[in-house]
């Protein structure tokens, strides 16, 4: 059996789930769908082996914001994100692929 298997990741996204929850989407063409289910869907993101960068959604993160989502870019752990509804996702996804410290 093999004892590893490679993936294409150069990073992974980890999104608060909680925070997800509390919010029930506010991402997306119609701002219905959660923050991590939106990053999925831009190209080079994904949940698969073959994404360049993972989107793991969490567990509670601890940091429990009102109306925003904890996002935390394992490539800069120590800059914990909070991301708004109705942020674009598409400039957000443009910033993480390309490791730009300053949101939107």
């Amino acid at each position: 059996m093999k004892d590893h298997v490679r993936s294409q990741w150069h990073g992974a996204l980890l999104v608060c789930g909680k925070c997800s929850k509390k919010l029930d989407g506010g991402f997306g063409a119609k701002r219905r769908s959660s923050l991590a289910r939106a990053l999925r869907a831009e190209p080079g993101l994904g949940k698969g082996r073959k994404a360049t960068i993972g989107v793991v959604e969490t567990r509670c993160l601890g940091i429990c914001p009102k109306g925003a989502v904890t996002l935390v870019d394992t490539r800069e752990p120590d800059r914990w994100r909070l991301v708004t509804p109705g942020t674009d996702v598409s400039a957000l996804a443009d910033r993480l692929l390309n490791g730009e410290r300053e949101l939107p």
